[in-house]
C-alpha cells in the first residue's frame, strides 16, 4: 500500500509538471498577427468544426436563454468566421460561402428576427439590419460579382441607408434604435459599416452620409473618455452612459471599417483608459480605470473589474489595428485562462459549456479589414505580464515535487530504506561475523565447525619461554 502511495504521488508531480508546462505554452500562444494564412485557417477549422456542433445540437437556444441575442450572434459570428477563412484559403472559398449562407438562412428568417421588433426604422431595428446585411454583405464579397444575394444586399442597403439620413436631418443624431426606446452608438457602428461595405460593393456613393454620421458621432462623445458613449437617448443622440468595454469593443472593431484613423485614434485611447490593472490578466475593464461598477446584463459578470467578452472581442480589436503587443497578450491570456481541449477535430473552452463565448473567440482570431486603408498601433502590455503566472504555476509545483521527492526516497529529500537483519533463521542471507560477540557460543569458541561437524579446537599461541 505505502508503494502504491508513493507511486501515486510521484506520477501527480509528474502531471502538475506536465500541465503546466502546457500551461506556459498557451501564454506564449502567437497572436494571429504573427501567423500566416494557413496557420491561421488551420487554427479556426477545429474551432468552427464545434461550434457546427453545437448549433446542430440546439446551442443558440441554449445561449438565447443567456442573453437577448445569444442565439442571433450564435448562427451570425459562425458565418463571419467562415468568411475570414474563405477569404484565406482558396481551397476553402466554396466551403466557406456554402457554411456562410447556411448561417445567413438562420439569420434572414423567423427564428432570427423573432426578438427584434418590425416596427422599428429600418425594420426590425439596426442591430438585425446592421449584423444581417453585413453578414450578407460578406457573402456577395467573396462569392464575386454574380453573387445572387447581391440585390438583396443592395436593397437593405438602401433601407439602412435611408433610415440614417432620416435620423440626421430630423434630430440631428447620428444613432439608430435596436429595441423600442433603445439605442446603442456600437449597433449604429455596425450598420453604418455595413452601409460603406455595400456601397464598395454595388457601387452606391456614400461618402456624403458616411462624412456626416462621423461629425454627428463625434459631437456626441462621452465627455470623461472622449469614446462613443455606451447608450444615448433615441431622439438626439446624446449620452445616457459613459463608454463601455462591452460596447465600446463592437464600436472600435466596426469604426475600423469606417474609417481607420478615427479608428486607430479611439483604439489607443481605448487601451489607455481601459486596460487591466490586474497583473496576469491583460483583459480590457468593463469600465474605465477609477469607476468600480458591478457587470449586468450587457456586460455579464465581471472578475476583478474585467470584461471576459470584451477581451475577446478586444483580441479582434488588436488584430484589425495592427496591435502587435495587446494581440500577443490578450492570445495568451485567451488560451490560457480557456483551458482549451481538443479532440475528435473540435476544439472547444471551458469544456464547450460556452459556445457562443467560442464563436467571439474565433471570429476575433480570424480577424482581418474588409474595407479600409492599412493602420498600425502598439499599445503594449510588454511580456512582463505572464511573470504572475511564471510564479502562481511554481507555487503550485513545488509542493507538489517535495512530495514526490520525499516519495521516491531521492536525498536528501527522502531517505533510502536500509535492509534489515534477521533475527531467525531465513531472515538474513548474511553469515554472521566471526568476531560478532552476539553470535558466539557460550563457551567463546567461533562457532565454525569441522568437516566433519564437529567444532574447531582453538588455536594456540605460541609459548615465548620454549
Amino acid at each position: 500500500m505505502r508503494r502504491l502511495v508513493r507511486s501515486l504521488t510521484v506520477l501527480l508531480a509528474l502531471v502538475l509538471t506536465s500541465l503546466a508546462a502546457i500551461e506556459v505554452s498557451r501564454l506564449h500562444a502567437s497572436s494571429p498577427l504573427a501567423r500566416t494564412d494557413a496557420e491561421i485557417v488551420a487554427d479556426a477549422l477545429p474551432r468552427l468544426a464545434f461550434q457546427r456542433a453545437a448549433l446542430d445540437g440546439g446551442s443558440a437556444v441554449r445561449m438565447q436563454q443567456l442573453f437577448p441575442e445569444g442565439w442571433f450572434f450564435s448562427y451570425t459570428l459562425y458565418g463571419l468566421t467562415w468568411l475570414d477563412v474563405g477569404a484565406r484559403s482558396a481551397q476553402l472559398k466554396e466551403r466557406a460561402l456554402a457554411e456562410a449562407r447556411w448561417a445567413l438562412s438562420h439569420v434572414d428568417s423567423e427564428d432570427g428576427r423573432a426578438v427584434f421588433d418590425a416596427s422599428l426604422e429600418p425594420a426590425y431595428g439596426v442591430f438585425y439590419q446592421g449584423w444581417a446585411t453585413w453578414l450578407r454583405g460578406g457573402v456577395v464579397a467573396l462569392a464575386g460579382p454574380g453573387a445572387p444575394e447581391r440585390d438583396r444586399l443592395a436593397a437593405d442597403a438602401d433601407a439602412l441607408a435611408g433610415a440614417f439620413r432620416r435620423q440626421l436631418d430630423t434630430t440631428g443624431s447620428p444613432f439608430l434604435t435596436a429595441y423600442p426606446g433603445q439605442a446603442w452608438p456600437c449597433d449604429s457602428a455596425v450598420g453604418i459599416a455595413a452601409v460603406r461595405l455595400a456601397g464598395t460593393l454595388t457601387g452606391a456613393d456614400r461618402a456624403g452620409l458616411i462624412r456626416d454620421w462621423l461629425a454627428a458621432a463625434d459631437t456626441r462623445r462621452d465627455p470623461a473618455t472622449g469614446l462613443l458613449p455606451h447608450t444615448v437617448a433615441p431622439s438626439t443622440g446624446q449620452p445616457t452612459s459613459g463608454a463601455r468595454a462591452t460596447s465600446q469593443v463592437m464600436v472600435l472593431r466596426f469604426l475600423r471599417e469606417v474609417d481607420p484613423a478615427v479608428g486607430a485614434r479611439d483604439w489607443a485611447v481605448f487601451r489607455e483608459r481601459f486596460a487591466s490593472t490586474v497583473p496576469g490578466a491583460p483583459g480590457v475593464r468593463e469600465y474605465p480605470q477609477g469607476v468600480e461598477l458591478a457587470g449586468d446584463v450587457d456586460s455579464g459578470p465581471l472578475i476583478w473589474g474585467l470584461s471576459t467578452s470584451g477581451s475577446a472581442v478586444a483580441l479582434g480589436g488588436a488584430v484589425v489595428y495592427g496591435d502587435g503587443e495587446a494581440a500577443a497578450a490578450l492570445t495568451g491570456l485567451a488560451e490560457a485562462a480557456g483551458l482549451a481541449v481538443q479532440w475528435d477535430g473540435e476544439r472547444r473552452y471551458l469544456g464547450g459549456a460556452l459556445p457562443v463565448g467560442d464563436a467571439f473567440l474565433a471570429w476575433s482570431l480570424a480577424a482581418r479589414p474588409w474595407t479600409g486603408g492599412d493602420v498600425t498601433a502598439a499599445t503594449g502590455p510588454s511580456w512582463t505580464w505572464r511573470l504572475p503566472w511564471y510564479a502562481g504555476l511554481t507555487a503550485l509545483l513545488a509542493p507538489a515535487w517535495l512530495l514526490g521527492l520525499v516519495a521516491a526516497g531521492i536525498a536528501p529529500f527522502g531517505r533510502a530504506r536500509r535492509p534489515r537483519r534477521g533475527v531467525g533463521p531465513g531472515r538474513d542471507r548474511t553469515p554472521p561475523s566471526p568476531n560478532d560477540a552476539a553470535t558466539r557460543p557460550a563457551d567463546g569458541s567461533t562457532g565454525r565447525k569441522t568437516r566433519t561437524g564437529a567444532p574447531k579446537p582453538p588455536v594456540r599461541e605460541p609459548d615465548p619461554g620454549h
